[in-house]
């Protein structure tokens, strides 16, 4: 099922319950991912997969009940020359390629060729995020990259927890993004791919630089969002939960001309001006709305939303009652 442009979903939930192996088998298994699938264990067979298509780049988190998949010499001729990243996200799975073996457990990562036979055994639920990526593309930012195929990647390794949480939040938009920010974003994950399997020089140079340094900032953005409400909110407390220094945790919001301040100020009064103009908040008082928009003041709240919008917080709320009124 397409949801909307590059986006697809794919769900055992969709299908009659006795034919759901056999249809995920043929949908999914041979026409999508390339393999042959076998449940594992007595279960009812379960899996559903979410992708997203990117310039050079696809994205699939996959959960799945106990199974085996195997792509063989003939499946593995179909043209595509993707390296895909594996990156575990909960359970146990074993990749194969070759007379190369490799176990790994949640928050490990695992690199593979898409045109080789290999196979992957998953002998509990799992849920996996791959990233598949042509390998002409992959290789000018990772050039040694043959040297990292079917290599584990701990779980401690900072690139790949940046990876994943980037990837995650690309899944969430990629629906609405611009073509120009689909193809930034794509370079970017090649960036933080290439970064968590050691590029080195003048490759790691940019891709620090670029990759890791965007997807950091969105994973203190996303974090600033959840945490709007929070008075306490700071650039110290967030710089330790990110595992950065407050002056560089700084330096990602001067990259943007910008500072911490000014976008949680903008943020707050944003969700502020939000609340003011729906009707379902109408019996809220205005400084209960800035309390829980995150402001100790309410004078500072008052000016401070003058100087951005223009017009009072009783203007706003006026606004919306005159929409509200038939006679208006």
């Amino acid at each position: 099922m397409q949801d909307e442009a590059g986006v697809f979903r794919f769900s055992t939930d969709d299908l009659p319950e006795r034919e759901r192996f056999s249809a995920w088998q043929d949908t999914f298994g041979r026409s999508v991912v390339k393999m042959d699938m076998k449940a594992i264990g007595s279960d009812p067979f379960r899996s559903e997969a979410h992708i997203c298509v990117l310039p050079n780049l696809t994205i699939a988190s996959i959960t799945a009940t106990p199974m085996r998949g195997t792509r063989s010499r003939a499946l593995a001729a179909d043209g595509s020359d993707d390296i895909v990243l594996g990156i575990l996200i909960s359970g146990q799975a074993k990749s194969r390629q070759g007379n190369r073996e490799v176990s790994f457990e949640a928050g490990e990562a695992v690199l593979w060729p898409n045109d080789a036979p290999g196979e992957g055994l998953y002998h509990s639920p799992i849920e996996f995020l791959t990233l598949a990526i042509p390998r002409i593309v992959l290789t000018q930012a990772l050039p040694d990259i043959d040297d990292a195929l079917m290599r584990l990647v701990p779980k401690d390794n900072d690139a790949v927890r940046l990876l994943t949480g980037y990837v995650r939040l690309l899944q969430g938009e990629v629906g609405q993004m611009s073509p120009q920010l689909k193809a930034a974003s794509s370079a970017h994950v090649r960036d933080l791919v290439a970064l968590a399997f050691g590029a080195t020089g003048d490759t790691a140079e940019i891709a620090s630089g670029r990759g890791a340094r965007i997807a950091r900032l969105r994973a203190v953005k996303t974090d600033i969002l959840a945490n709007l409400t929070r008075r306490e909110l700071s650039a110290d407390m967030l710089a330790a939960r990110h595992g950065i220094s407050p002056r560089y945790l700084r330096t990602l919001f001067e990259s943007e001309q910008t500072t911490f301040t000014d976008f949680v100020l903008e943020q707050r009064l944003a969700r502020a001006h939000r609340c003011l103009g729906d009707k379902r908040f109408a019996g809220h008082m205005i400084s209960t709305i800035a309390f829980e928009a995150g402001f100790g003041d309410l004078s500072y709240f008052n000016l401070a939303f003058r100087r951005r919008y223009r017009q009072t917080p009783s203007d706003i709320r006026a606004a919306q009652n005159g929409k509200d009124d038939p006679a208006v």
